[in-house]
C-alpha cells in the first residue's frame, strides 16, 4: 500500500494521517467515500493516465466518454493525490451537512461529468481563437476542477468570510479567482481550463439554471431533500474541523397562533374594535399576552348592554 511504481507515496502516507487526525466517525458518507475512491484509484489505476485522462482529441474528435467518468478519479501522483484530497476532505465536511449527503453525492456526479465537457468547450474555443492545435491535445486529468466548483458553492452558503491566498486575505467571493491566477503561476503545469471549468460549472449552479435543471431531473426521486431547504446547522473551525450542532427551529405557530392568515386579519380587526370600545385599556384589568389578543368569548348581558350604549353615546 506503500509503494505506486516502485516507491514511497509520501503523500499518500501524509493524507491518511490527516484522515486519522480527523477521525472517520467525523467525516460525512459520502465525502468519506470519495476519499477512499481515489485512493482506491491510486493505487489500482483502471487504466494509464495517458488512456483515461480528457482532452478533445480523445472525448471529443474520437468519442471516449468514459473518460469523462474516469478523469476526475485518476491523479498524476501522491502529492497530486494529497492536495485535491484533503481539500475535498474539509469542503466536504461542510457541503455535505449543509446540503445532506444524498443531493451532495448528486452534485459530485453531475459536477464531474459536466465539468469534463465545459473544459473540452475551452480548450476547443482556445483552439480556434488561437489557431493552436495544441490545445486540443491537452489532457488533464485530477479532481481539482470538481474541488473549484464546490469552493464556488462553499462561499456561496457562507458568504462574508476572508479566505487568505499567499498571504492576502481576499474575500471569499473572490477568492477562487485569485487562487485560479495564483496556482496558475506558481505552477504553470497545472490545467488552467480545468480549473476555470470548475469555477465556471459552480456558478452555473449558484447563479444559473443548472441547480433548476437538476432539480426538476430528481423531481421523481422523493428521496432528495431540497437544497434549499435552510439548515440547523453551524460551523465552527474551534476542534481543528468544522463540526454542527442542532438548533431548536422556531415555531410559526408562536407568532401566529395557528391561525391562517385570513384568521389573524379578522382577529386584528376584533382586536382593535375591542381597544376602541374600552378606551385602550386592558379588560378586567388583565395585562394582554404578547402577539394576537383572544377577548374573553363569554360576557354577560350587562357587559354587552353597556358596550352598545358606550357605541352609541360615541355616534
Amino acid at each position: 500500500m506503500q509503494r505506486r511504481q516502485g516507491r514511497v507515496n509520501a503523500g499518500l502516507l501524509l493524507l491518511l494521517y490527516q484522515i486519522s487526525q480527523v477521525g472517520l466517525q467525523n467525516i460525512p458518507s459520502v465525502t468519506l467515500g470519495v476519499l477512499a475512491l481515489n485512493i482506491f484509484l491510486f493505487l489500482n489505476p483502471v487504466r494509464p493516465l495517458s488512456e483515461v485522462c480528457i482532452s478533445v482529441k480523445e472525448g471529443f474528435y474520437r468519442k471516449n466518454w468514459q473518460r469523462l467518468l474516469l478523469s476526475p478519479v485518476h491523479h498524476a501522483d501522491d502529492w497530486h493525490l494529497y492536495y485535491n484530497m484533503v481539500s475535498m476532505l474539509w469542503k466536504g465536511i461542510m457541503l455535505e451537512k449543509k446540503l445532506k449527503s444524498i443531493w451532495f453525492a448528486y452534485i459530485i456526479a453531475v459536477f464531474s461529468v459536466l465539468i469534463g465537457v465545459v473544459y473540452m468547450v475551452l480548450e476547443f474555443m482556445l483552439m480556434k481563437i488561437l489557431d493552436d492545435p495544441s490545445y486540443e491535445m491537452n489532457c488533464a486529468v485530477g479532481f481539482s476542477g470538481v474541488l473549484f466548483a464546490l469552493k464556488v458553492l462553499n462561499n456561496h452558503y457562507n458568504p462574508g468570510r476572508v479566505s487568505s491566498v499567499l498571504g492576502l486575505q481576499i474575500s471569499s467571493k473572490y477568492a477562487c479567482w485569485v487562487e485560479l491566477v495564483a496556482i496558475h503561476l506558481i505552477s504553470p503545469g497545472t490545467s488552467f481550463a480545468g480549473h476555470l471549468a470548475g469555477i465556471l460549472v459552480g456558478l452555473m449552479y449558484t447563479m444559473g439554471p443548472l441547480k433548476k435543471i437538476m432539480k426538476a431531473c430528481a423531481g421523481g426521486i422523493s428521496s432528495f431533500t431540497d437544497p434549499a431547504r435552510p439548515r440547523d446547522y453551524y460551523y465552527s473551525d474551534y476542534y481543528g474541523y468544522p463540526g454542527y450542532q442542532y438548533r431548536t427551529p422556531r415555531s410559526y405557530y408562536d407568532y401566529t397562533g395557528g391561525l391562517t392568515e385570513e384568521e389573524q386579519l379578522e382577529r386584528a380587526v376584533l382586536n382593535s374594535l375591542n381597544e376602541r370600545d374600552f378606551g385602550g385599556a386592558t379588560y378586567n384589568n388583565e395585562r394582554r399576552p404578547y402577539g394576537f389578543w383572544f377577548p374573553p368569548e363569554q360576557r354577560s348581558e350587562e357587559e354587552i348592554r353597556r358596550q352598545r350604549l358606550r357605541r352609541f353615546e360615541r355616534r
